[in-house]
């Protein structure tokens, strides 16, 4: 798929407390039919993400509809899993509810961080979110000791498909800790309790040595997913795969259709792409420089 970019959206303007900068991990989902609504990630002076939302309009994202005002889902509690910042995630409606998964932030002494995968409700239609528990949904294991972050959820014939980042490791760059992980998936029959153990999905290549944010859809019977990559030379950047069952992928990075920019906002790195299709028109909202902190931005595919 061609992608035409469109630019910039929005980015905080460090005029609110809890929004100074960034616009992390943008999820789209059309909860109204004229708008989408973009979840993301906004972060404090200290660099912790709550998140929020920005309304745009479903013919033309470039237009602002609407901006949250106060955080959607806030912190946790002080020693919880994600007391230290939380970002998307996937977003989806269940009747008449809109269920967040989330990934929690906490740090601990000696490593970096830990990130793990909480699950929040909305009934007030995507305007507020509650826990539905205070614990991860989906929490460490023998493969995912510091990181296993749901990213992508989709519901076929009453199985829960669900694919996350998996990390159990560091490298050190230039005397700096950077995680370590790869895609892995998983099912369940609810979408609450995830006990089957996971499966690797894509694994690094090269000098890569994360592999993240998966974000999968289905077209014509195929599942297609957009990741981000990151190596060791310090270049972050979208991938691409196909599948015909969800586990088995191959890897058609070439065919991401999307460069860098020759300067602004999205010319050094891109990241964290997410499709949503509407009206017959296709967008990717995605994160650009710095994992975000100008904002995000928008591509449409070529028809």
């Amino acid at each position: 798929m061609q992608w035409v970019k469109k630019g910039l959206i929005y980015g905080p303007d460090g005029s609110i407390s809890w929004a100074r900068h960034s616009a992390l991990t943008p999820t789209p989902i059309q909860l109204e039919p004229g708008a989408i609504r973009v979840y993301a990630g906004f972060r404090d002076a200290m660099g912790v993400s709550r998140i929020g939302y920005v309304d745009v309009a479903a013919d033309d994202p470039s237009n602002v509809l609407k901006v949250s005002s106060r955080p959607v889902l806030d912190i946790g509690r002080p020693g919880t899993f994600d007391d230290n910042g939380v970002i998307l995630g996937d977003v989806l409606r269940i009747d008449d509810t809109v269920r967040m998964y989330y990934v929690g932030f906490q740090q601990v002494q000696k490593v970096k961080f830990l990130a793990f995968s909480g699950l929040a409700v909305s009934r007030d239609h995507g305007e507020s979110f509650e826990r539905l528990t205070g614990a991860p949904v989906l929490d460490r294991d023998g493969e995912s000791l510091f990181i296993r972050a749901i990213h992508s959820v989709l519901v076929e014939d009453g199985v829960w498909k669900v694919w996350y980042a998996s990390g159990s490791g560091w490298e050190m760059i230039g005397g700096v800790p950077y995680p370590r992980y790869h895609i892995h998936c998983t099912e369940s029959p609810d979408g609450l309790s995830f006990h089957q153990p996971g499966r690797l999905c894509i694994d690094v290549e090269n000098s890569e040595y994360r592999i993240g944010r998966p974000r999968v859809t289905k077209r014509d019977g195929i599942y297609q997913m957009y990741f981000t990559k990151g190596d060791i030379a310090g270049h972050y950047f979208p991938g691409y795969a196909e599948s015909s069952d969800g586990t088995h992928w191959v890897r058609k990075d070439d065919q991401i259709g999307l460069t860098l920019s020759a300067s602004g906002w999205d010319s050094r790195t891109l990241c964290y792409p997410a499709l949503i299709t509407v009206h017959g028109r296709t967008y990717m909202f995605y994160n650009g420089n710095d994992m975000g902190k100008d904002g995000f931005g928008y591509a449409e595919a070529m028809p």
